[in-house]
């Protein structure tokens, strides 16, 4: 359970995070992280190219579009988005990676409600890029109930597992 407390501590050290799948249509998980981190002092990005602003704040179309690189990527996304702002964390040097999914990390669960994309897990490794595939922010930062309940039965059951 080490491994995946470590990539947790080292992406929520870093200070500017880019939230990639942020809503205007509805409440997501997404829109709940980028609230979470902004609360916690974190300089948040929204990032959606359907959308210029978001909780009146610029949206970004990608990563690229921001002014400033951010220093870790969140992604609540389809796989196959996953795998394009991956793409754009490589060619920007973002170091720090987190795909969402419902079900912790085991790969192959809930595989129609995560954003994991096994080759997008390839390319961080080949590219030294610390991922997280799988879980979720608002796990660990400040949880409601929901929240607390989750982590503690992905780790009882051991869904929270990284190679």
């Amino acid at each position: 359970m080490a491994k995946i407390d470590n990539l947790v501590q080292n992406f929520l050290a870093q200070k500017k995070i880019a939230v990639v799948g942020v809503s205007d249509k509805r409440d997501t998980g997404c829109n709940l992280a980028y609230t979470k981190f902004k609360d916690s002092g974190y300089q948040v990005f929204a990032v959606n190219p359907r959308i210029s602003t978001f909780n009146e704040a610029p949206c970004y179309a990608d990563l690229k579009s921001i002014p400033e690189p951010p220093d870790a990527v969140f992604i609540l996304a389809n796989p196959k988005v996953t795998e394009e702002i991956v793409q754009q964390c490589v060619d920007l040097g973002i170091k720090h990676v987190w795909m969402h999914c419902m079900m912790g990390t085991k790969p192959g669960l809930a595989a129609g409600m995560t954003s994991v994309s096994q080759s997008a897990v390839e390319m961080c490794a080949i590219n030294g890029i610390e991922v997280i595939p799988g879980s979720c922010p608002n796990q660990f930062l400040n949880p409601d109930g929901g929240h607390k309940f989750m982590l503690g039965m992905w780790k009882l059951f051991g869904f929270m597992k990284v190679k």
